[in-house]
């Protein structure tokens, strides 16, 4: 029998979260599982995928968890969509894959198939992908890109944040990573940016913690590092994927950045 877990891997290519739970289904396993799609969600990707086919769950009870998660996947904007896949012929199969449950949560028998359905419906965005070098001075580049994008796609108010966030993202990228880095900005509906930077070093950056300088002071120097993303941001995070892992920034157009705590690793 699987020992219980729950790992989450991001598609950085298709912004599609894989969320695998495994072993037997009780309390530990549902706080496990709670939190990751929590955290999975908070990242707005374009889609999140249950991977349940090593879940024992004989009474189905993990039912109400997965279909909370896609109702309120549903109601996020811009919307994420989410879709499970498990062994047809289990209880929570036949639980999930009946009106009104299949209408909120589609179920596929293999995570090829429900990987397809979900990049196949991802919301329709305005979408760049950049390979940059592993060097600092490749922040240039991608400042330039934003700013570009930023005017484009209508958001130029956004544009002087956005440039300070991706330029932390990529400098950081280059000086503790020191592999190929992949920039990925995105439209996430009309007010909404999407940043992210993505590198071959699994290991995760560490949270910021501890008193911040005034707001006006980490926009206008550098050395703050991830907080300085955490001031300007809407929310960040960062996730493991195949062959390394992604750090994010959510931006919105607005007047003043709201203030937020990382979305979560």
């Amino acid at each position: 029998m699987p020992v219980p877990s729950v790992t989450a891997v991001v598609d950085d290519e298709n912004w599609l979260v894989e969320l695998t739970v495994r072993g037997p289904w009780g309390r530990s396993l549902w706080l496990s599982a709670y939190q990751a799609l929590h955290k999975c969600l908070a990242q707005h990707p374009a889609g999140v995928l249950l991977d349940l086919h090593d879940l024992d769950d004989p009474g189905a009870s993990s039912a109400p968890l997965w279909l909370t998660a896609a109702a309120q996947g549903t109601r996020m904007d811009p919307t994420v969509r989410v879709a499970a896949s498990l062994p047809a012929a289990t209880r929570l199969a036949t639980r999930l894959d009946v009106p009104p449950a299949r209408d909120v949560l589609p179920v596929f028998a293999t995570v090829p198939l429900a990987r397809a359905f979900l990049s196949d419906r991802r919301p329709l965005t305005s979408r760049i992908r950049l390979r940059l070098p592993p060097d600092p001075a490749a922040a240039a580049g991608a400042r330039q890109v934003v700013s570009e994008v930023c005017t484009g796609w209508g958001m130029p108010r956004l544009a002087p944040r956005a440039r300070i966030v991706v330029s932390e993202l990529v400098v950081n990228a280059a000086e503790h990573a020191g592999t190929p880095i992949d920039l990925l900005v995105s439209r996430r509906g009309p007010d909404l940016l999407h940043l992210v930077v993505v590198d071959g070093d699994p290991a995760l950056p560490p949270m910021p913690g501890g008193d911040e300088p005034p707001l006006e002071t980490l926009l206008t120097e550098r050395g703050y590092g991830l907080r300085i993303v955490d001031a300007a941001a809407e929310a960040w995070g960062a996730m493991p994927t195949r062959t390394g892992k992604m750090v994010w920034a959510l931006l919105r157009d607005s007047q003043e950045p709201r203030r937020s705590s990382p979305a979560g690793t």
